[in-house]
Order: C-alpha cells, then structure tokens, then sequence
C-alpha cells in the first residue's frame, strides 16, 4: 500500500489532527467489515441518513450508541428456542459491531426499525461559534502635524 504524507496539508491547515487517522481507518482492509450491508442517504441539506439490513434480527437484538464522536451499531442474535431444523440457512444472524466516525457537528436523532431496517437520523447542528461571521473593520484616526502650518489636520 502508497504511504500518504499529509505534512503538505498540515502546514496550510489548523485543528485536523484527526484526518490522518480517519484516513487511515479508511484505507485499512477490513473484510470483516463488509456485514451487515449499509446505505449513507443525504436527506436534506443538513440531515442524514444511515440504513442498514439487519434481517433476521429484532429490535430488542440491536443496540445504536454515539461515544467519542462515533457511531456505534451492535447485533447480537438471541437463541432461537423453536428447534427449527435449517437445511439451508441463508440469513446471516452473526454478532456484528459497526463503527461510523461523525464528524464534531454531527449529532444522532433518532433510530427506527421496519421491515428488517434499521435507519438511523443524523443532522449536522452548526454552533453560533463556527457559523460564519462578518468582522467589522475599524480604522483608526490619527492626528498628524503639519510641519509647515501650525493647523492639525486629521486623517
């Protein structure tokens, strides 16, 4: 695999300490990763939504937590009590934990489940501290004598 040198990047930029290591979380080759299947939906102009097929789990089995700016979604199947007799078992019921790294505007609203789906609402909330600003610019004034008069004249 091609090292990436993000020293280029970081003398022109400030506080993105932690791209190198989502970078590298990204490029990472993980197969375990590959279930359950997921879809990324932008919804709206700041809202998002995370979709993954968990058939052949139930809600009680699923457990969606945010630590440290990341999306955690967990399975684990509970026993199956009926003595049902597979002969060919298709669905994938195994554990699985999946982690989503959220960006610091991110926030979780919600999750719900339908028809074997879990969806999981997202918006980005923008702080009144990073929206963008207009600065006012002040000048000052300043009292200059002129040599030839005595009059001050005021710039």
């Amino acid at each position: 695999m091609t090292a990436l040198d993000f020293t280029p990047l970081f003398r022109s930029t400030i506080g993105f300490d932690r791209l190198t290591r989502l970078v590298d979380a990204a490029t990472r080759a993980d197969s375990a990763t590959a279930y359950p299947p997921y879809n990324i939906e932008k919804t709206g102009e700041d809202s998002y939504r995370l979709s993954m097929a968990v058939a052949g789990f139930a809600p009680a089995d699923l457990d969606v937590q945010v630590q440290d700016n990341a999306l955690i979604v967990t399975g684990k199947a509970s026993k199956e009590e009926d003595g049902t007799r597979y002969l060919h078992r298709g669905i994938a019921r195994r554990a699985f934990e999946r982690r989503f790294p959220l960006a610091d505007t991110i926030k979780v609203v919600g999750a719900s489940f339908d028809n074997g789906m879990l969806h999981v609402e997202l918006v980005r909330e923008i702080p009144e501290a990073m929206k963008p600003r207009t600065i006012k610019i002040t000048s000052r004034k300043r009292e200059r004598v002129l040599c030839c008069s005595r009059a001050r004249v005021l710039l």
